[in-house]
């Protein structure tokens, strides 16, 4: 049995400081090394026994020791490595980042954020608290649907909106379901948003890109994709919206072909020269249905809700059959 000096920092707790101090003791220690009892050590800092046995059993389950009854705790035979940067996933310090989509986040007002999140956790309702259905919140999916259909233009219904975390995961649920009933391809904006493409990639699909013009995307390069992600509203990073002949275009190749239009309604409402912009769904047959994505971002790490919903129709849907259209839209967080 080895004789541990440890020395214990109890500013952060005991419990803490006993813990780094055996990890940092164990990364000298030959394995195998018998550890002193919980009992002895405890006595030795003078600190409560059932203290050193916690910290005994957490770095046992971490892999650290290896602990059996009657034979004492050990140093295990393989340490848990850390993982180790690389140089490339180090993020170099900037004095100023023009990145896009990295807002000056100093001017967001947090006190005023704070205050009604306090207000809305204090008058919420205790089903809040409750296991909610796998659509999402149903008072949420109401809000977004009255918001929809009188700002937007959308005939929402909110038992066919589905709230999700962004416009990442609805293209993914989108392009995942089209992949699994057998699309092989999906048009994106290029240049645009780099995540769209990786979703594309990652469910299975070959990611063919549209090139961007004065006039938007180039929909006549469409084929025999199964759908695309488009941003007609407000091309990002261009800001160019999609002209009224290429959103005839694009509405054109839909119904010919029963594609997909994933709308991504990027900065629809934020115009100072003339209301917003009708989205495509407006473009399209009262039988569309429109998955929806709503996610407007007033900082990075705000990013509230997302969602996907439909138009009401009496028809079953059918993404390739039924839905020439499908829109992505933003709503404020």
């Amino acid at each position: 049995m080895t004789d541990l000096h440890l020395t214990l920092d109890r500013s952060a707790g005991v419990r803490t400081g006993l813990e780094r101090a055996l990890r940092e003791a164990i990364t000298a220690m030959p394995p195998g090394t018998r550890l002193p009892s919980s009992r002895a050590l405890a006595i030795d800092l003078g600190v409560a026994r059932n203290t050193v046995a916690e910290v005994y059993s957490q770095l046992v389950q971490e892999g650290r020791l290896e602990g059996d009854r009657g034979a004492g705790t050990r140093v295990a035979a393989v340490q848990p490595q850390p993982a180790q940067m690389s140089p490339s996933s180090l993020q170099p310090e900037v004095a100023h980042d023009l990145r896009a989509g990295r807002p000056d986040v100093s001017f967001f007002p947090a006190a005023a954020w704070n205050a009604a999140t306090r207000q809305v956790l204090n008058t919420r309702p205790r089903e809040a608290l409750q296991y909610d259905e796998a659509q999402g919140s149903r008072y949420a999916r109401e809000v977004l649907a009255g918001y929809l259909n009188r700002v937007r233009g959308v005939q929402a219904d909110p038992d066919r909106i589905l709230l999700c975390s962004g416009l990442r995961q609805a293209v993914a649920l989108v392009a995942g379901a089209l992949h699994r009933q057998g699309a092989r391809s999906f048009g994106y904006e290029r240049p645009g948003q780099p995540a769209i493409r990786q979703q594309l990639s990652w469910v299975g699909l070959d990611p063919r890109p549209l090139p961007i013009d004065s006039h938007g995307a180039v929909v006549g390069q469409l084929g025999d994709e199964a759908g695309a992600v488009l941003t007609p509203a407000h091309q990002f990073p261009t800001g160019v919206p999609l002209a009224p002949r290429r959103r005839t275009e694009v509405i054109a190749w839909a119904r010919r072909t029963g594609g997909v239009i994933v709308e991504d309604d990027y900065d629809g409402e934020f115009r100072y020269d003339r209301q917003p912009i009708e989205r495509c769904r407006g473009w399209g047959p009262t039988s569309s249905r429109t998955p929806v994505r709503r996610a407007r971002r007033s900082r990075p790490a705000c990013v509230s809700a997302g969602s996907s919903c439909r138009a009401t129709s009496s028809t079953p849907w059918s993404p390739r059959k039924n839905s020439p259209t499908a829109t992505a839209t933003a709503w404020p967080s």
